[in-house]
């Protein structure tokens, strides 16, 4: 059995830094990164046997103050304490999520549709785009794998230029579906994906590991288009309620700027 809420505390434990945690740095050097299990337990207040046995897989009860109060040693945002929490059920055996089919509600996709003068399409937690509008089609057109936003940036190697700020997309949208996924990795087209990226992408594998959560993108994106030249764009996203996992992503430019002028120019070349 896979043990996703140790490896979650494990990779956490890591990436957080003695300073953030406001551990006293002894003398000597560190052999791991990150702070000791036994640092984290004394933040945590519980003992160290405890907390190993979560990191193992050998604890599967702990309680919401034990799993709140690591959540403020690694300082985790609301999301990312959330996602914890639904970690720890599943170890419990008394979680379990239910999905309906990608199919896009007929309002939502006249929506998308009429979304003038700004990308807007609909994503599932796979990250496939199940709907867009004209403007999206004719921002991502010439790009193969288009149709799954994860191998459009990890397997297409056009999108590192596309993409001027491409490690923060990258940590962006593997960070989205772990948070969109949750505890319910046995899902096989999941699998799949997971799988099919991570043995054709190193970049993948390294930030997959790092159990990031986040489901809000960054506010500005950064891209350089091949016909249009460079663009700035302020992006959404909303959840679509009655579609878990499905995802409104809307993006535009600031009125009157270059990068306006350029996406009036792309979607004109869609007419």
């Amino acid at each position: 059995m896979e043990n996703l809420l140790g490896e979650f505390l494990r990779a956490r434990r890591q990436a957080t830094t003695v300073e953030r945690a406001g551990v006293l740095r002894g003398a000597g050097s560190r052999r791991t990164p990150g702070l000791r299990r036994g640092e984290v337990a004394t933040l945590a207040g519980v003992s160290v046997d405890y907390y190993t046995r979560l990191e193992q897989g050998r604890e599967r009860n702990p309680s919401d103050a034990v799993l709140n109060a690591l959540a403020r040693v690694f300082g985790l945002d609301y999301e990312a304490t959330g996602h914890l929490h639904e970690l720890a059920r599943s170890t419990r055996g008394s979680f379990r999520r239910t999905y309906v089919a990608d199919r896009v509600s007929p309002s939502v996709l006249r929506l998308v549709n009429n979304w003038e003068h700004a990308l807007a399409f609909v994503v599932n937690r796979r990250l496939d785009v199940l709907v867009q509008n004209a403007e999206t089609a004719a921002f991502l057109e010439g790009f193969s794998d288009g149709d799954n936003l994860l191998r459009l940036t990890f397997l297409n190697p056009a999108s590192r230029e596309f993409f001027l700020d491409w490690e923060q997309e990258a940590r962006f949208k593997v960070a989205h579906m772990r948070a969109a996924v949750g505890a319910d990795l046995d899902d096989p087209s999941v699998l799949a994906l997971v799988e099919e990226l991570s043995l054709a992408s190193e970049d993948f594998r390294r930030i997959w590991e790092s159990h990031d959560i986040q489901v809000r993108p960054h506010e500005i994106g950064r891209y350089h288009h091949d016909r249009v030249g460079d663009l700035t764009l302020w992006h959404a996203t909303f959840s679509i309620d009655g579609a878990p996992g499905q995802r409104l992503f809307v993006a535009h430019a600031e009125p009157g700027t270059p990068s306006d002028d350029a996406l009036t120019r792309l979607s004109a070349s869609r007419c």
